[in-house]
């Protein structure tokens, strides 16, 4: 069997990544790393949990030891990393966690991966998840490609690009088998609440205010999570070796229209009076080093891969609002923290 390394599986893109991989790959064994830091949550995948070819391990990508042993232990054929730090307000107040997670934890994989394919790394691949926020911020017009220069704006972004260079870099001085895939904003089920659309997702539900930063007029390219999970496992399988692909949705939107939209669907599907969610937005003071634009062209996995989205961006919503509702038990979990104790529960009994 093929020995998978999912890193960050029980976060929210990677829970998507570990589910598809585990129901369409019975002979791949998963192994899903993740440390549980606030945004892991393993009750995002516990309707995988008790399949043959999966295995969960808590561990933490900063300790060089243990990654060293896990990597000599079981042979790993390839690694999907997503394990990070994410939140660019959270990266304000704290870049030094984002530096140890994101660079440090990346390079701690790339040396255990690197000393155990060093004889044969025929047919190995180290896949490696970053950001459209490398690139920085565009103007109005204009497409982030593979070959953008990457200019940074946050610590998060900073974090990310330095990341993805030390990944090329290993392609380069070790002739390292990777691939880099930088990906517009996800959204949907399973999202931590801390970002835009759960957060507001809830915030309607409990009819509290909505945060927009400065004048709502910031564009973001949106991605359903499972079309990105569908990216991924098409780059994994059929992707250039040393190759970055761009994964976006063709999908702009302003954060005060996007908030409108979700507003309206709100209001439908809690059967409120129509404007009534609308009422709740509340402009706020805009976050340093806030970039105005991204938007990626993914041209080039389209014409390479054939991949494309499955769904809309009012679709995708929909389905977005819908599983929120519909999992009201899970969002309180992590709107009050109780989902810290499924890892007790499960594996501590």
């Amino acid at each position: 069997m093929k020995k998978i390394l999912i890193t960050g599986g029980a976060g929210f893109i990677g829970s998507h990544v570990v589910r598809r991989f585990v129901k369409k790959y019975a002979d791949y064994q998963i192994f899903n790393l993740d440390a549980l830091t606030y945004a892991g949550n393993l009750e995002n995948i516990a309707d995988i949990e008790n399949q043959p070819n999966y295995r969960f391990i808590k561990g933490d990508i900063t300790d060089a030891g243990f990654i060293d042993k896990l990597f000599a232990e079981h042979q790993f054929d390839g690694v999907i990393h997503l394990a990070a730090e994410s939140h660019v307000d959270r990266s304000i107040t704290d870049p030094l966690s984002f530096v140890k997670t994101n660079v440090i934890g990346t390079v701690n994989l790339l040396n255990a991966a690197k000393n155990i394919w060093k004889d044969n790394s025929d047919g190995k691949r180290f896949y490696h998840i970053s950001t459209d926020e490398v690139y920085g911020s565009l103007g109005a017009t204009g497409l982030f490609t593979e070959t953008t220069p990457y200019d940074p704006n946050s610590p998060y972004s900073a974090s990310k690009a330095s990341s993805d260079h030390f990944v090329r870099a290993y392609g380069e001085t070790y002739n390292f088998p990777y691939l880099i895939t930088n990906c517009s904003n996800n959204y949907g089920p399973n999202h931590f609440p801390e970002k835009l659309i759960p957060l507001f997702i809830n915030n309607i539900i409990e009819n509290k205010s909505l945060p927009v930063y400065g004048d709502g007029n910031y564009t973001r390219d949106w991605l359903f999570v499972e079309d990105h999970a569908a990216a991924i496992d098409l780059v994994y399988h059929k992707g250039r070796n040393h190759e970055t692909y761009n994964i976006g949705g063709f999908n702009e939107w302003k954060n005060i229209d996007l908030v409108r939209v979700l507003c309206k669907i709100m209001d439908s599907k809690l059967q409120r009076e129509a404007g009534t969610s609308e009422k709740l937005i509340t402009f706020v003071k805009d976050r340093p080093g806030h970039d105005l634009r991204y938007a990626i062209d993914a041209s080039k996995i389209n014409s390479e891969l054939g991949w494309s989205p499955s769904v809309t961006f009012e679709q995708g919503l929909e389905k977005t609002v819908d599983w929120y509702l519909s999992n009201e038990q899970w969002l309180k979990n992590v709107t009050t923290g109780e989902y810290n104790k499924y890892y007790e529960k499960q594996y501590h009994q």
